[in-house]
């Protein structure tokens, strides 16, 4: 497992610091952060469950009441290619009613000025 990379790290790409300050958005709960490095038109599709488009529907997304509290992510790798960061990592989160979601995913960001402008995420829930 690699060392935990930073929005501050100045090793990074500017995408790389994106995708790490994204991640912290989700750690803390900060939703106008997340918000702020996406496109207006951006899109999230998990294949097979479910698909959004536009800033509206990820910051509805993002107030998803069936957790509670905020996620313990752990990035495991990110690499970058053009324009497109894949990420693995891990996330454990708290059900609201009871239960914890203990999973490994794998994130891809697709970039356009800077912003991301598409995310296709695959996870394994290991509950």
């Amino acid at each position: 497992m690699e060392p935990e990379m930073s929005e501050s790290d100045p090793s990074l790409s500017p995408n790389k610091r994106a995708v790490a300050a994204y991640v912290d958005g989700f750690r803390t709960g900060d939703r106008e952060a997340i918000l702020a490095l996406l496109t207006e038109d951006v899109t999230w599709a998990i294949p097979g469950d479910f698909s959004l488009t536009g800033k509206a529907a990820f910051a509805d997304e993002i107030e998803n009441y069936a957790f509670t509290g905020t996620p313990t992510l752990t990035v495991i790798r990110m690499v970058e290619e053009h324009d497109v960061v894949a990420l693995l990592g891990t996330v454990e989160a708290q059900f609201t009613e009871g239960g914890e979601l203990r999973g490994i995913f794998s994130d891809y960001f697709f970039f356009r000025d800077g912003l991301i402008r598409r995310i296709e995420s695959y996870q394994i829930d290991n509950r």
